[in-house]
């Protein structure tokens, strides 16, 4: 007999809530742009809620945190709201690691590819030339260019 596939979203967030405030960081997290809005959830995100149900929030700088800081009650309450009533007593902001936002990677930039030197090219094609299979030589060829790019200095240079 087998089962179907079935999103598993409920029974995380089942288990998470028999921990309390510390397992409601997953409903934080959905709750935290639209209740602090852009410019703030750019700059700060909620990392974890301690045990004594304390939200620790990571910023991109410490004037971020302590801005953040003046301004606690009032994101606690804009917080409680966007989740209907329960939000955490406490919170602690302070500088951390932010998620990637996908606004700062640009298209433009994924289409990209790097381009190291000739020179290094060159050098990588004579690497990698002993390999057999044209893909994986391709493929070794490319990343031994870029590697040789970087350990000269130069980062390799964006191209369209």
């Amino acid at each position: 007999m087998s089962e179907l596939p079935r999103r598993i979203g409920d029974d995380v967030r089942r288990e998470f809530g028999r921990f309390g405030v510390s397992g409601a960081i997953a409903a934080i997290v959905e709750a935290w742009p639209a209740a602090v809005g852009d410019s703030i959830a750019r700059n700060a995100w909620p990392a974890r809620v301690s045990r004594d149900g304390t939200l620790h929030v990571a910023t991109s700088s410490s004037a971020w945190a302590f801005e953040l800081g003046l301004l606690e009650a009032d994101i606690r309450e804009r917080l409680r709201a966007a989740l209907g009533g329960e939000a955490p007593a406490q919170f602690r902001f302070a500088p951390g690691r932010l998620p990637e936002s996908p606004s700062e990677v640009s298209s433009d930039a994924s289409r990209r590819s790097l381009a190291p030197s000739a020179q290094h090219r060159r050098q990588a094609e004579y690497i990698a030339a002993a390999i057999e299979d044209e893909n994986l030589r391709k493929v070794v060829a490319k990343a031994a260019a870029a590697s040789l790019e970087k350990a000269a200095g130069r980062p390799p240079r964006l191209v369209d």
